[in-house]
């Protein structure tokens, strides 16, 4: 006669995940709670034993400097104590979803199989335009979420992405970027939501938001600076004072993980002011841990470890740089482990690294594991993956999430006298991003991330081009196409033909712009950062040769980044910009020029007027925002933040305050009216601003502090209500704590930052009061219909 023996109390679902992972890490070795930490990426070894997927044909690298290291261990070595993540099973390589399962069933069996305790590894992916797998749905980049201005519509693009994730077996993805945007010519702009703390904070939230509530934990990165880099060259040093950090860049940060309750943070590449992200206590546990409260795992940037040592040089080698990233903050290293490896265990037992950092690392990980299920009895591979027959990558309701959020993102710059375009009989479409729709796609779209290595492999997915989209916009036009020249390079020699093809129609379409790639390989994306704001290659000579027809010439800017286009506003005969929209970009921007779709997009960039001598962005105070004289260099850009015209004409106005005079601890309501004055129905982005005229420190000239998106029909109004709390105007004051000042500020509404024609003016009373971790971060909107 047997008894049935029972499971031991970690795996027991019914207990407290706490108790349970208490129970586990009693009987767990050191070297089992280290091998949590660490990770495995067999796609990274091009056709490692035993792994799916062709050989690639190029040395595209996926990855900074990923060819620098070789490749590791067999999966059964690496996971002989255990092993804490997966790296990107489905997005190394071209696979099937079929390939792709099988490929996570079999490596899960080997990390169960190969330790004492078998507990199954944290799968993780990349999201940044939708799931990066072969043959998934791409959807436009996150500098377009942010020209949405609409964090709802995000929300239900991010759940839908985290649906299909989620159904494969994956447990994390590496999204969103919340860096926000303090240097254009960054390489990944693209990859950022815009150039506003508050906008950055209100869609990444959506994000995460969307994200995890298909049980996909979001990982906010990059933690934190990355994008003020010195020149904005990748990786580069940030030489950035702490007023500053606190001000313009943790915000959204902190709103993702107070308002959104994210599961992972992932740490910068950069150092701030001499100290790298990665190794600072300061960073990853005093202000993200012990004043915000998170309590899920903080995974390194890939390599991010060993590059304390080789790239930074604050560490002596890789075991000194796993044992500072620890104790700093780092819980898992990506993308292979390295720095948390079998050194990590002899530091350890030689003193020179205190265990309870181990213990501490290893209790949230495994506590997020027991949050997935990864620490229940009989939890298999097989299980995980279950959903996947119904998985289909390029749904119809993707595509019609992407659409959307394509239409949503295009921002009508100046309509000019031509868009609408109708009546045209013959129409020319010049350019290099007309007839290329991986231009339409970001760095991390997988048919620019990986297939690049894989040239002979198509996408698997339908890519209309501008060119093919417009065709059947217009079904009775003749539409004539020349490319003119490339994106990158020097090469005229299509100028004449462009020329012609312009000369010989009633209007040219010009499509320029960026097509994106890594390291060098695109003019934008990761690593692929611009000496200066002209347009690539001869792409400008190409407009002004299209200009000098004297033909209407529209031009639209397919981008990662904003482009100076002075040289071209006021001859041009209009101006559209679409931010990388996606696999559904061509139709989106086909139906904008034609009318069918009502344009609504926004800047979440400004546009600059010339190449070079702009501050960046709009967040400057009176010093870096005005033309005084002081300097020849004007900053005012071309086209402001929160810029975009429709179809159709609004009014904002009539601004009204709730009261004048308000508490240093109270809020007070501003309420203005927004009227659809035109003939067509559409949709305004009512902007909320905040200006604080006398400060301690100097303050940005004028700040988004809320936004609405309002849809009205012809005629139509509403009143749109903004409910300020005065935590709402904190800043860092000279002693770097977070205060709210008493005094007068300035309110301003309206549709850009550049067009305000609301002003009132409220005095907070009081004493300066200090804003706590507890402070309120977000700007409640209400909107009410208001008689036409």
């Amino acid at each position: 006669m047997t008894t049935e023996q029972s499971p031991p109390l970690w795996r027991d679902p019914k207990l407290p995940e706490a108790q349970r992972v208490e129970a586990l890490l009693a009987i767990m070795t050191l070297e089992e709670k280290v091998a949590q930490l660490g990770s495995r990426w067999l796609g990274k070894d091009k056709g490692a034993t035993g792994a799916a997927g062709p050989e690639p044909e190029s040395e595209h690298s996926v990855a900074p400097m990923e060819n620098e290291f070789g490749s590791g261990p067999a999966l059964e070595d690496a996971s002989r104590h255990g092993l804490g993540q997966l790296t990107r099973i489905y997005g190394s390589y071209p696979i099937t979803v079929s390939e792709g399962t099988a490929e996570l069933v079999r490596q899960q069996r080997i990390v169960m199989a190969s330790s004492r305790l078998g507990i199954p590894a944290v799968v993780h992916e990349e999201c940044l335009t939708g799931f990066t797998m072969h043959g998934a749905s791409v959807y436009p980049a996150a500098i377009a979420w942010g020209a949405t201005f609409d964090p709802e519509l995000i929300e239900r693009m991010a759940a839908a992405i985290g649906r299909d994730m989620a159904a494969l077996g994956v447990h994390q993805a590496l999204a969103p970027v919340l860096d926000v945007v303090r240097d254009y010519r960054w390489g990944r702009v693209e990859e950022s939501i815009g150039e506003d703390p508050y906008l950055v904070a209100t869609v990444g939230s959506a994000y995460v938001r969307g994200l995890q509530s298909s049980g996909v934990i979001a990982t906010l990165k990059h933690f934190a600076g990355y994008s003020a880099s010195r020149g904005a060259r990748n990786h580069g040093p940030v030489p950035m004072g702490r007023r500053e950090l606190l001000d313009m860049i943790l915000p959204p940060f902190e709103t993702a993980v107070r308002e959104a309750g994210v599961g992972s943070v992932m740490n910068s590449y950069s150092d701030i002011d001499g100290v790298p992200a990665g190794a600072d206590p300061w960073l990853l546990t005093d202000v993200l841990r012990e004043e915000w409260g998170f309590t899920g795992t903080v995974v390194s940037d890939y390599w991010a470890v060993p590059f304390l040592a080789s790239m930074h040089g604050v560490a002596a080698d890789d075991g000194d740089a796993g044992a500072r990233a620890l104790v700093a903050g780092i819980d898992v290293e990506l993308p292979d482990t390295i720095g948390y490896g079998s050194e990590m265990v002899d530091r350890v037992r030689a003193g020179k690294l205190d265990e309870s950092y181990v213990d501490r690392a290893a209790r949230r990980v495994l506590t997020q594991k027991a949050a997935l299920g990864l620490l229940d009895d009989g939890w298999t591979p097989e299980d995980s993956v279950a959903g996947a027959k119904r998985v289909v990558l390029d749904s119809p309701t993707n595509r019609e999430l992407a659409r959307a959020v394509a239409e949503r993102s295009i921002v009508l710059l100046d309509p000019g006298t031509v868009l609408p375009l109708t009546g045209a009989a013959r129409i020319a479409v010049v350019g290099p991003c007309a007839d290329d729709a991986r231009t339409f796609l970001g760095c991390y779209a997988f048919p620019n991330h990986v297939l690049p290595r894989y040239p002979g492999v198509k996408p698997e997915i339908e890519l209309p081009t501008a060119v093919e989209s417009l065709r059947a916009e217009f079904g009775g036009a003749e539409i004539a196409y020349a490319p003119g020249c490339a994106v990158e390079g020097d090469d005229r020699s299509g100028f004449a033909d462009a020329v012609a093809t312009a000369e010989g129609a009633d209007v040219c379409l010009a499509f320029v712009g960026d097509l994106a790639g890594l390291f060098g390989n695109g003019t934008s994306g990761e690593g692929c950062d611009a000496a200066d704001l002209r347009l690539p290659g001869v792409q400008a000579e190409l407009l002004e040769a299209l200009l000098a027809t004297g033909k209407p010439v529209v031009v639209v800017v397919v981008s990662g980044r904003p482009y100076a286009l002075g040289d071209v506003a006021g001859r041009a005969t209009a101006l559209v910009q679409a931010f990388m929209p996606g696999e559904e970009g061509g139709p989106a921007i086909a139906g904008v020029l034609s009318g069918r779709v009502q344009p609504s997009g926004k800047l979440p960039v400004q546009i600059p007027r010339t190449p070079g001598g702009q501050p960046g962005t709009y967040l400057q105070p009176r010093l870096g925002a005005m033309h005084t004289g002081t300097s020849n260099l004007d900053p005012t850009p071309l086209f402001a933040f929160g810029h975009g015209r429709s179809y159709t004409s609004f009014t904002v106005g009539d601004l009204r305050l709730s009261s004048t005079r308000v508490p240093i601890d109270g809020e007070f309501t501003a309420t203005v009216l927004v009227r659809n004055t035109g003939d067509r129905d559409g949709s305004e982005v009512v902007q909320l601003y905040l200006s604080d005229p006398v400060a301690q420190v100097t303050r940005p000239v004028i700040q988004l502090v809320g936004y609405q998106r309002v849809e009205l029909a012809a005629g139509a109004a509403a009143e749109v209500a903004f409910r300020v709390h005065t935590d709402r105007t904190a800043f860092t004051g000279r002693d770097l704590r977070r205060i709210i000042e008493p005094g007068e500020l300035r309110i301003l509404a309206g549709t850009s930052a550049a067009d305000l024609p609301c002003e009132a003016v409220v005095e907070l009373t009081g004493p300066v009061r200090l804003a706590g971790p507890d402070r309120v971060m977000l700007t409640p909107v209400e909107v009410r219909q208001a008689d036409s």
